[in-house]
């Protein structure tokens, strides 16, 4: 394997003035089946949590939707009172139902709510900062975001956040949103199969804001598999490490925050990750996009 070195691979970035990893963790895992109730292994859960912050991750991207409430207590258990070089990012605008849905949650008193409840589960007295979840279930949807991003804005103003993104949104969403205060990261849906941000992502790294792509893994067709089984196959590393390492070459702004619920596959992902991607790699995994 081609180590690129011993640190936690991609180096870091800033996020107005909070200077995180690029490489981080997503704790949408530690919670059960579905992202609803307790983990199935608490002790697990607190352990993976400890294990990122001894890695030296200093981004941990959670939502009080998750469990709900969940995620937010066990980050609170495992790390309170947390290092001063530790950023949680949060998100608000959709809750749980009794189903297991995700209804959207955006009136204002609802967003008011979020991060109060927020505020409490991880035990801060300001949100370093809250993502507002826009779209559903089947991804981002058309329309203002105007009413529900100026509650943020002055919940902002309160001093109970400091900095702000949006999460799920359309390019036009995302023009709006920076027109009525600044953001300093865009978290959508984007994967080396998923591509339809790539114009985005160029825009934000010109104005220095951040693109973290959930679901880095989801989508491969057949041949998109077979090219990362190849590479990772000829690096010693794994179909995934690849397709996360392909994600901090595509750009310096994209953050990662694959999550994960075992100490040892998080030391896995970040070792992986660290593979350094030649010019013809690039290109092999680039191809089937390409052709598709």
């Amino acid at each position: 394997m081609r180590i690129l070195s011993t640190s936690l691979p991609g180096g870091t970035w800033t996020l107005g003035d909070l200077s995180v990893t690029r490489f981080g963790y997503g704790a949408m895992q530690l919670a059960g089946p579905g992202v609803m109730g307790p983990p199935a292994d608490h002790d697990s859960a607190l352990a993976v949590l400890r294990e990122a912050v001894d890695l030296g991750i200093t981004h941990i991207d959670t939502s009080g939707a998750y469990g709900p409430h969940v995620t937010n207590q066990l980050i609170r258990e495992a790390l309170h009172p947390y290092p001063e070089s530790l950023h949680i990012v949060t998100k608000v605008g959709a809750i749980r139902d009794q189903q297991g849905g995700w209804p959207p949650a955006r009136q204002p008193d609802e967003l008011r709510r979020s991060v109060h409840e927020n505020l409490e589960t991880l035990g801060l007295e300001v949100l370093d900062l809250v993502n507002l979840r826009l779209g559903n279930a089947e991804g981002p949807q058309p329309g203002s975001l105007a009413e529900p991003f100026e509650t943020l804005v002055d919940l902002q103003r309160q001093g109970l956040i400091r900095h702000l993104g949006v999460s799920n949104a359309t390019a036009e969403q995302v023009a709006e949103a920076r027109a009525i205060a600044p953001i300093v990261c865009v978290q959508n849906m984007y994967n080396l199969a998923y591509r339809q941000d790539d114009n985005l992502i160029d825009t934000l790294a010109e104005a220095g804001i951040a693109y973290v792509p959930f679901f880095p893994l989801g989508g491969f067709s057949p041949l998109q598999s077979a090219a990362l089984s190849t590479v990772a196959t000829r690096l010693d590393t794994t179909p995934k490490a690849v397709a996360l390492a392909w994600l901090l070459r595509r750009s310096p702004n994209i953050l990662l925050i694959p999550g994960t619920s075992s100490p040892a596959h998080l030391r896995e992902n970040v070792a992986g990750t660290r593979v350094s991607l030649s010019d013809r790699e690039l290109a092999e995994l680039d191809k089937p996009a390409t052709e598709g």
